[in-house]
């Protein structure tokens, strides 16, 4: 099973569903975690009877929130801590450092971090990091409206005292209020759609798809993206 960390301040709920909805369409067994502080997922993917700590299926996604950690989660499917989770990747959202700890993302398959340029999703972030003890291997995924050399290195510049390693591949998603109402049309209508889009977003989609499966070539994510599409 491969884990795949997405840290920051920034909201990232509908960027992983949405990554989640093109793994599950090539066939894979996914569980997203909602770690974070305010567990969005609680209150923009449906669930019948939310509790304390509960597992939903959308569109063939589980969705986990309320949980500290794998034993938690395992303990709910009832499976031993000797046994594998039944799934084939696990997205884990997260915004503390201690669930970055409980959650052991220091040896996850693939970290990212995720943040826009507004001081708070950039300061807020770096202070997830700021009290690991070991090295961290991160990705940035970058929002904004528009991609500067200079918003990049200063990323750089306040993550110096960090124990930080920037992969030099870097995923830029544009900041655009088109795909922000699509994303909460798709919330009010429980439904994960990708039509309306703008071809930059997706673009992202793809990137980081790809990061997170590795073997799987960009032409035939961008065709699950098209299979979506077409609501097949």
């Amino acid at each position: 099973m491969k884990k795949v960390g997405f840290i920051g301040a920034f909201d990232k709920t509908d960027m992983i569903i949405n990554i989640a909805k093109i793994l599950t369409v090539l066939k894979n067994r996914v569980i997203v975690i909602d770690s974070t502080i305010n567990q969005k997922a609680k209150y923009v993917v449906p669930v019948i009877n939310p509790t304390v700590t509960y597992i939903t299926e959308y569109e063939e996604i589980d969705i986990a929130v309320g949980f500290k950690n794998i034993e938690e989660i395992k303990q709910y499917l009832g499976i031993t801590n000797d046994e594998d989770m039944p799934y084939d990747i696990m997205l884990i959202d997260t915004d503390t450092q201690e669930r970055i700890e409980e959650f052991n993302l220091l040896e996850a398959d693939k970290n990212f971090f995720v943040t826009s340029f507004d001081l708070y999703s950039l300061k807020k972030g770096l202070e997830i990091l700021s009290g690991l003890k070991q090295p961290i291997n991160l990705t940035k995924i970058l929002f904004s409206k528009e991609m500067l050399k200079e918003e990049d290195d200063y990323l750089n510049y306040l993550s110096l005292e960090y124990k930080v390693v920037w992969n030099e591949y870097r995923i830029y998603f544009p900041i655009e209020n088109g795909d922000r109402l699509v994303l909460a049309e798709n919330q009010r209508v429980a439904k994960i759609k990708f039509k309306k889009l703008s071809a930059q977003y997706k673009d992202g989609l793809v990137f980081v798809t790809q990061e997170i499966l590795k073997d799987m070539s960009e032409s035939n994510i961008r065709r699950t993206i098209k299979t979506i599409e077409r609501g097949v």
